[in-house]
């Protein structure tokens, strides 16, 4: 089992930025791949932004290329996601997830945290 913990969401009016953390702890060493993704009121969840946790390989969706950074501290088990000139579009439920090696899709999942962008 994977715990994994989310933070840092909130209010920012656009153009503004917002870091999210992902604690994670237990099983840890068999996760190969953490990522954040989104799910605005009345949409599907959406994928936003995965990284390796061996080589640090990045991912993102076209949307957020440019604005958004996936990042990760190994000695803390944290992923960071930093978000910048942030838009009313962005605004969602952020959550974090890791999969494993060998795993079809992500299996464990952060309970989330709210952005809200204001225009």
């Amino acid at each position: 089992q994977v715990q994994l913990v989310e933070s840092g969401g909130g209010l920012v009016q656009a153009g503004g930025s917002l870091r999210l953390s992902c604690a994670a702890s237990g099983r840890t060493q068999s996760s190969l791949f953490m990522g954040w993704f989104r799910q605005a009121p009345g949409k599907e969840r959406e994928f936003v932004a995965t990284i390796t946790l061996i080589g640090s390989n990045t991912n993102y969706a076209d949307s957020v290329k440019g604005r958004f950074t996936i990042s990760r501290d190994s000695a803390k088990n944290t992923v960071y996601l930093q978000m910048n000139s942030l838009k009313p579009e962005d605004t969602a439920v952020y959550y974090c997830a890791s999969r494993s090696l060998g795993a079809t899709g992500y299996e464990y999942w952060g309970q989330g945290t709210q952005v809200t962008v204001s225009s």
